[in-house]
């Protein structure tokens, strides 16, 4: 396991944590689980997250945006994140665990499809997309708290892809009224909606609420297959990253109480009924189970791959020392040649 981070400045650790408490409350009310060691970092990548996605989605009508999200990217993985806030604690998390640049990467790539308004036709389209914006999140937080198993990572990116369709099913209507569109076309369209017609004037139907249900059981799938995952964290994780999981199924379940009507509200979890969850989830994630071996969904495999590549050079030395290590070499030079009579 990776040694502890170093803490960020406390300014820098406020303005991050700010940042998750306003964003996914889901998440943030599961990292109160996490331990210290890892909830630290899990702030930073978070609010680095949330920036680069607020870059795109308040700038998309510049066509410089995606360049200049994928500049500040370059700083960080060189050492000279430029002097914001998140770029800086993503340095940091980036450079301490050895977070492959595929992963981030593959974000910012999901957020440039946002952009560009791409179209997902299938099922399988829609999870290339969910593992760039969501899978890879799951990647870096696994690698985070020391995961280097290829199933586990594996899981870990499903778990991912689960929360991100929980989380398309939940904002239809709302993506819809922002001009987008998640839901498998072709799904819409065997259920006798044309999609871009309807895009024109979003409606709940029966039939809309059938495609959305379809969407569920895919999430739920995914669910049952990433939680299995869970087991091999480090225990102190696992009570925070099941509750994560719990808590994202169980606005599906809401949205099923609502007839699966997601076009003219959004589904919600109740701050009472988060806290049972958690207190639920910190008692079953003590409970032996195993993590499932079976075979990576297609649409991850590539961050599963970028996550053992990663391992590999580490592991043969080929990739050079990390920013921290550099700069740690470089402090530990200075005292050995100020300090007389020590070896240098």
């Amino acid at each position: 396991m990776p040694d502890p981070a170093p803490p960020l400045p406390s300014i820098d650790l406020a303005a991050c944590e700010e940042l998750m408490r306003g964003g996914s409350k889901s998440f943030f009310a599961a990292s109160s689980l996490l331990p210290q060691r890892v909830r630290m970092p899990a702030i930073a990548l978070y609010a680095f997250c949330r920036v680069a996605d607020d870059a795109i989605d308040e700038h998309d009508d510049d066509p410089l945006a995606m360049q200049k999200l994928e500049k500040r990217l370059e700083a960080i993985y060189n050492g000279q994140p430029e002097p914001i806030i998140e770029d800086r604690a993503m340095a940091m998390v980036a450079h301490r665990y050895g977070l492959p640049r595929q992963l981030p990467e593959a974000l910012l790539e999901g957020f440039a499809w946002d952009a560009a308004g791409r179209r997902y036709e299938t099922l399988d389209d829609l999870h290339h997309y969910c593992a760039r914006v969501a899978g890879s999140v799951g990647a870096m937080m696994a690698m985070i708290m020391g995961v280097k198993n290829p199933y586990v990572l594996a899981r870990a990116c499903e778990l991912g892809n689960a929360m991100q369709l929980t989380n398309i099913a939940r904002d239809v209507g709302e993506d819809a009224r922002n001009g987008r569109l998640y839901l498998p076309r072709r799904w819409m369209r065997e259920a006798g909606i044309h999609p871009d017609a309807w895009l024109i004037c979003p409606q709940f139907t029966p039939a809309l609420g059938d495609v959305i249900g379809r969407l569920l059981l895919e999430a739920d799938r995914l669910y049952r297959l990433g939680s299995s995952g869970i087991a091999a964290l480090p225990r102190d994780c696992r009570g925070a990253i099941l509750a994560a999981s719990t808590i994202y199924a169980e606005i599906g379940r809401v949205i099923a109480d609502r007839q699966m009507n997601s076009v003219n509200g959004r589904a919600v979890v109740g701050s009472t009924r988060k806290l049972t969850l958690l207190c639920i989830a910190k008692a079953r994630a003590q409970l032996p189970t195993r993590c499932d071996t079976a075979a990576s969904l297609p649409a991850i495999q590539f961050l599963v791959d970028a996550c053992a590549l990663g391992s590999e050079r580490k592991i043969n030395g080929i990739t050079p020392k990390s920013f921290d290590e550099r700069c740690e070499w470089v402090i530990d030079l200075f005292e050995r040649l100020s300090t007389p009579g020590r070896p240098s």
